[in-house]
């Protein structure tokens, strides 16, 4: 064979591949829904910066950046981009401990706020007091922080640290320095008050919660459980199904929630529970949100209970995490879902049956004392 006809197969052979890989990567796109002349911008813009950019540029981080960017686009603040410390962070907190400092915290107008300090963990030992507001995690301040990236920032690995900057309530600002430790909570909290009177606070759903329920649930009947207060108060949500499971303990036979992804296909969560054992109070604030509002609407619209407190967050949508390729995620809105009687909750929230506010200078819990007056009539 000459060399010019050999020549002529291996350029014909080169060129028919590279139409072959062209026409898959149109293919691709196509499939993907991203027109060649985005996905050219994209590819051009990264090979700017990287020839370009006066240092030398990490291709990794340049790549979260453009992933995180995708996802801040869709100006959702329970959408976002999981580095692989926050996803793992996050896997933690759904099977009841993470490394972090021991503290809840309320998210309201772009505000950040303490909450609740639990005893014997390094935010308490540190000084950390209620109705604290976070100014900055790490030097970083919070109004550069998605809400729902806070969390994550301040949790961590056990025996590392955070800088927290603090505003109390009296205005002063202080900086403290907490080294994290192991946190483990129980979602699941419950006493029995006079007069039979069982109080049960669930502080969030995560895999345990409806087990955790189901013991407490158990103990408090066997202690002589006649009426029920369920507290949800800072309580932000957590995982679906496990909020509908403790639902059943609460909620008639018949609709919790109606979930409705974007086809508009829609999916019903029912209870079996033939009848509600125990009168039943609620109470809700501006913090209680998304399972706790499934819940709270769910009792609501039935008329399983009486709510007590002020108006719940209003969190009427669903997040996935899914998982990426280099142990990072993205949680991401994939669903609304809608209360008993078909309504949505979103940015409008839950009224409560009977209000009545907690004020800092409260000595006492005048919204559980109000509850408990509220079942005194039931």
């Amino acid at each position: 064979m000459s060399k010019k006809k050999l020549f002529f197969i291996i350029f014909l052979t080169a060129f028919v591949s590279f139409l072959s890989t062209l026409f898959l990567l149109g293919f691709a796109l196509a499939k993907a829904d991203v027109k060649l002349d985005d996905a050219a911008r994209f590819i051009g813009t990264y090979k700017i910066i990287k020839s370009r950019y006066i240092t030398e540029t990490d291709s990794a981080k340049l790549f979260d950046g453009a992933i995180s960017g995708m996802v801040k686009s869709l100006d959702d603040p329970h959408s976002l981009y999981m580095e692989p410390r926050m996803y793992n962070e996050l896997l933690n907190q759904t099977v009841g401990s993470f490394g972090g400092i021991g503290v809840y915290m309320g998210f309201k107008d772009k505000k950040v706020t303490v909450v609740s300090v639990i005893d014997g963990t390094p935010a308490k030992n540190a000084g950390v007091m209620v109705n604290d507001e976070i100014l900055a995690v790490d030097d970083v301040p919070i109004t550069e922080i998605e809400p729902e990236e806070v969390v994550f920032k301040i949790r961590g690995e056990v025996g590392s640290s955070v800088k927290l900057k603090l505003k109390s309530q009296d205005g002063e600002e202080k900086e403290l320095i907490i080294v994290r430790d192991n946190i483990k909570v129980k979602s699941v909290q419950g006493k029995m008050l006079k007069d039979s009177v069982a109080y049960i606070r669930i502080s969030n759903f995560n895999e345990h919660t409806a087990e955790e329920f189901g013991e407490v649930y158990k103990q408090m009947e066997n202690e002589g459980m006649k009426k029920t207060i369920l507290d949800l108060r800072q309580n932000p949500g957590g995982l679906v199904n496990t909020c509908v499971e403790v639902a059943n303990y609460l909620v008639p036979k018949g609709k919790i929630v109606t979930v409705e992804n974007r086809e508009g296909k829609i999916e019903e969560y029912d209870s079996t529970l033939e009848k509600v054992k125990y009168p039943l109070a609620v109470l809700v604030d501006g913090n209680s949100a998304s399972a706790s509002e499934i819940i709270a609407g769910a009792i609501k619209d039935t008329n399983a209970g009486t709510l007590v407190g002020v108006k719940t967050y209003g969190k009427g949508s669903i997040q996935v995490v899914l998982p990426l390729m280099h142990s990072d995620a993205v949680k991401l809105t994939v669903a609304k879902y809608f209360t008993p009687n078909g309504e949505s909750i979103d940015g409008v929230g839950i009224e409560p049956d009977v209000e009545i506010k907690l004020t800092p200078t409260d000595t006492e819990d005048t919204q559980l004392n109000k509850a408990v007056e509220v079942l005194k009539e039931k």
